[in-house]
């Protein structure tokens, strides 16, 4: 069975803890490498995964031609500079999210990408890959709770940790990118359709100069999507689907445990039914996922079209709060 050689560029916990892991057991991905700025300590990241490469430099990774993509989960300022470096060494890239901090740098990788088009890029929307969420939007969708109006989520966890990158700003911190970027997704996703205008309200970190709680409100026009982030609250995170006659809860939307049937709740006129799915890894789904667009030459499941239009919300939402008034999207 076909596998795509992975090498991953960095270091970053998400990578070791959560997603090399997942993609270890991936069908069509084989992860033979790994790259810090220090040797060691990717040595020592690589040896309790069975990593086979390491490399004390990212360009270093770039250069091995056994490497055919790149999974990149770099700090946010860093994800488009070597998102392009790894197309421009002839690597596919999957790269977390937010793949870029500003409309502008996602307009840059987007032309570098389609000067490339035999390089599929994709930005780490990991949900989308998993079977809730596509459950989610089937019920929306085929007005199993009506006509869909509103979607709110909440996300938030607490973080103050001077180190953590989160809350620098220079790196592109900040609840808004790291977990708000999912608010701005998730009703994308549902509705299929784009927001015409935002408003949003910030509490900005007085050290760190990020912004520590996030409130914000999307209007699509006939729907409004309105939601909560924050880094520096108690631990939580829910998404509500509303229409004219149920709604749809999703409770664990970000982290389905891999071990267990993720469960969402249908409320309609008929009660409310526990929807279970399968139990799965949603970053194994999107590893595989992501190396049969390669291998069949397919679109990859998140455009950066789709990347560039959730980049262009969150530009409006930081305008909005710093004027104070709506702000359109685009």
């Amino acid at each position: 069975m076909r596998k795509i050689r992975w090498g991953v560029l960095s270091t970053a916990r998400i990578g070791l803890q959560k997603v090399i892991p997942a993609m270890q057991q991936a069908e069509h991905c084989e992860i033979i490498a790994i790259a810090s700025r220090h040797l060691a300590a990717a040595q020592k990241a690589a040896a309790p995964l069975g990593i086979p490469k390491v490399y004390g430099s990212y360009e270093e990774l770039l250069n091995d031609p056994d490497v055919e993509a790149i999974y990149n989960p770099l700090p946010n300022h860093l994800h488009v500079p070597w998102s392009i470096k790894a197309i421009a060494a002839g690597k596919h890239v999957l790269c977390e999210k937010p793949i870029a901090t500003s409309v502008s740098e996602l307009q840059q990788l987007l032309d570098v990408a389609n000067a490339h088009p035999q390089i599929k890029v994709m930005e780490a929307f990991m949900y989308r890959q998993h079977p809730q969420w596509l459950q989610a939007r089937e019920l929306a969708q085929s007005s199993k709770i009506g006509e869909v109006r509103t979607l709110h989520s909440f996300f938030s966890f607490f973080n103050n940790d001077p180190k953590n990158v989160r809350n620098h700003p220079d790196m592109g911190g900040g609840a808004l990118f790291d977990v708000g970027c999912y608010a701005v997704s998730m009703p994308r996703f549902i509705f299929g359709a784009e927001p015409q205008r935002v408003f949003a309200r910030m509490d900005v970190d007085p050290v760190f100069n990020v912004d520590r709680l996030t409130s914000g409100i999307l209007d699509f026009g006939l729907r409004t999507s309105d939601f909560t982030c924050s880094t520096q609250l108690a631990r939580h995170q829910n998404v509500t689907i509303f229409g004219t006659d149920g709604k749809i809860e999703i409770e664990l939307p970000l982290n389905p445990l891999p071990d267990r049937t993720a469960e969402i709740v249908l409320h309609n006129g008929n009660g409310a039914q526990e929807i279970l799915s399968d139990i799965c890894n949603q970053f194994t789904l999107q590893g595989d996922a992501f190396s049969l667009a390669i291998i069949n030459d397919a679109p990859p499941l998140v455009s950066l079209e789709d990347s560039l239009a959730n980049m262009q919300v969150i530009a409006a939402l930081f305008e909005s709060a710093r004027t104070g008034t709506w702000s359109p999207v685009g």
